[in-house]
């Protein structure tokens, strides 16, 4: 329990301290800051005024930041500059295509590099083990975008296998248009995966454990069950992280693929000056990948008990 406290207390406060830089940003945009808020709308006296006492401007910037976080505690994150709708609405609409696509691109990479990690691990040295690194090599090397672009060319073009954009219509429609831009995405994760599910399965595999039950006649099965409950812990913490990423490395592909998730409303609010979309954006993002961690070191803690023990032993000698 105190592990979890520990873990949950440093997970806000990075959090706060992310709310702080966001709310920030609105300061930070070239301009003057009512005239920022108005938008395309005119600048009239009447109007700055109103935008002033509707966002408090006068007020030190403390008051301010406190009163946005209370805002956004309650899912308030103002209105937006471009479209005058409610941010939470904006949003509300583009995170199923998001979440969507970054679930079955992770699906894709997992489903793909675990094995193929597994399999080089056993074959160290070998034709396999090469190909495979080889073609993990190429994997991270080869840019998510580029990818998309020739897997647009290749299947959706010449082929005509897959729909060139957009989101299509009922939900499995929707799903086979996400197919291609999830794979671009997969590629260079499924690459990362297989490095670090080899290395700790290879790892794990050359124990002294492993020998000495090889020599006491235990099955295979249980053998592997031994070594791989170890080595998930690395698998389970670099792919936790990875899922978190790929929530937020979603703007090239998203924006190549025509598909209307926050990577496009992000990038669009940017090219508009939209400040309270791309504070929620952002913060949206930020809020994903701590929880993430959170998770993957609650996951972690869970598979080693060492290292809630190894915790309070830094927590001991620090006091």
């Amino acid at each position: 329990m105190r592990y979890l406290l520990t873990r949950l207390g440093q997970a806000v406060g990075v959090l706060l301290a992310l709310s702080f830089l966001v709310f920030s940003l609105l300061y930070l945009a070239p301009g003057d800051l009512a005239k920022n808020l108005i938008g395309t709308r005119k600048a009239t006296p009447e109007a700055l005024a109103a935008i002033s006492q509707k966002y408090h401007l006068d007020e030190p910037f403390f008051a301010q930041y406190w009163r946005w976080l209370q805002g956004v505690l309650h899912g308030d994150f103002g209105d937006s500059i471009r479209s005058g709708v409610p941010v939470a609405d904006v949003l509300g609409q583009r995170i199923p295509v998001t979440i969507s696509l970054t679930v079955i691109a992770f699906a894709f990479a997992v489903g793909i590099g675990i094995p193929l990690g597994f399999i080089a691990a056993h074959r160290i040295g070998s034709l396999t083990d090469r190909t495979i690194v080889g073609v993990a090599l190429v994997g991270v090397s080869a840019p998510s975008f580029a990818l998309a672009l020739v897997f647009l060319y290749l299947f959706s073009v010449m082929l005509d296998w897959f729909p060139v954009y957009g989101m299509g219509d009922g939900f499995w429609d929707q799903m086979w248009h996400l197919v291609l831009p999830s794979l671009a995405i997969a590629v260079g994760t499924a690459a990362m995966i297989i490095k670090v599910t080899r290395t700790s399965v290879a790892r794990e595999v050359g124990q002294d454990y492993v020998m000495f039950a090889t020599s006491r006649g235990i099955g295979r099965q249980r053998i592997a069950g031994l070594y791989m409950k170890n080595a998930a812990i690395p698998i389970i913490t670099s792919s936790g992280l990875i899922l978190a990423s790929l929530f937020g490395s979603t703007v090239l592909i998203e924006t190549t693929f025509a598909l209307p998730g926050i990577g496009q409303l992000l990038a669009d609010s940017i090219t508009f000056k939209d400040v309270p979309v791309v504070q929620a954006v952002t913060m949206l993002v930020a809020v994903v990948i701590v929880t993430a961690m959170f998770l993957v070191d609650l996951a972690a803690a869970v598979l080693n008990p060492a290292l809630r023990t190894h915790s309070r032993s830094q927590e001991v000698i620090a006091s």
